[in-house]
């Protein structure tokens, strides 16, 4: 069986789209994977069993993109398309059958979106995937002993960045409350900009693990898995903490928590106050922060 999987450009929606994924790999034992997905998000599927291929489609003027992705799959004939991008190509490729997530924003947590396309509910939670080379790197990285805690103070947008003296703030409320001598570990994605928001963070919490910028998503992954408890801004990261199954609190200000609230066994949310999905984020205390993250670590 040979499925054709199309998802997501950005690492926050192809992380939430795993869980389709572990149900396909359940129901299909014998089924072969093809996985077209954005540049960003191609790390997310890297250690996926039974996957023949990973397409990046790299976007393009006048939605050149989709032609050269047709040019690569019509040669085959699938046995199911799942096509989260709601795109003409699924109806212009040979299939047997087809799931095809409609455009457009909807009412209701993206996870649910997603599963309605399969007809699952409810929907399965995302999963993550590493082998035994990230987890003997997240190993030597952060040495069995410590409580860690993961901090995770970027974004892809300014306006989602909670002020970084606050994440240090917080960090030392969590210790000194709920995880003594917990070690702070500062997660951010590759480039300058991703650099330039963690700067802060590490500057004000000198003893903290810096992996800005040094890990894969696998390696990430398992890193994260290690962590205690997560706190991070809306981000495709937030969502891996989820998914690696680190009890994860997400904040939010100008994005909307009802559709992008992290998903996973231990989870929580700190909402700015203001309008929803449109509260700025410096008006998210300190103090409410701590409380979602010490109501998580009890339970």
């Amino acid at each position: 069986m040979r499925i054709l999987f199309i998802t997501a450009t950005r690492i926050g929606d192809a992380v939430l789209s795993t869980g389709l994924l572990d149900h396909l790999l359940r129901a299909h034992p014998a089924a072969r994977f093809t996985i077209a997905c954005g540049p960003a998000a191609e790390g997310v599927f890297a250690r996926m069993p039974r996957r023949d291929a990973t397409l990046v489609v790299v976007k393009r003027r006048l939605d050149l993109h989709w032609l050269a992705l047709w040019r690569r799959t019509a040669g085959t004939l699938w046995d199911l398309i799942v096509d989260l991008r709601g795109s003409a190509l699924s109806f212009l490729l040979p299939a047997r059958r087809r799931a095809v997530m409609r455009g457009g924003r909807r009412a209701g947590h993206k996870l649910a979106q997603l599963g309605a396309t399969l007809g699952l509910s409810p929907p399965p939670l995302p999963i993550s995937w590493s082998d035994a080379a990230d987890q003997a790197r997240a190993d030597a990285l952060l040495p069995p002993g410590p409580r860690y805690v993961g901090l995770g103070p970027t974004a892809n947008w300014s306006g989602k960045v909670w002020p970084p003296d606050r994440f240090a703030a917080l960090f030392r409320a969590v210790r000194d409350q709920m995880l003594p001598g917990a070690r702070p570990v500062v997660f951010a994605g590759p480039g300058p900009g991703e650099q330039a928001m963690a700067a802060p963070v590490l500057a004000a919490l000198p003893d903290a693990v810096d992996l800005a910028g040094r890990l894969s998503l696998p390696e990430a992954s398992a890193c994260l898995s290690r962590c205690k408890l997560f706190v991070g801004n809306d981000s495709g990261l937030m969502h891996l903490a989820a998914a690696a199954g680190a009890p994860t609190l997400g904040l939010f200000g100008p994005s909307p928590v009802a559709e992008y609230a992290p998903a996973g066994r231990q989870t929580a949310v700190a909402v700015a106050p203001g309008p929803p999905g449109a509260a700025p984020m410096d008006g998210l205390a300190v103090a409410d922060a701590a409380a979602a993250a010490f109501g998580l670590l009890r339970r």
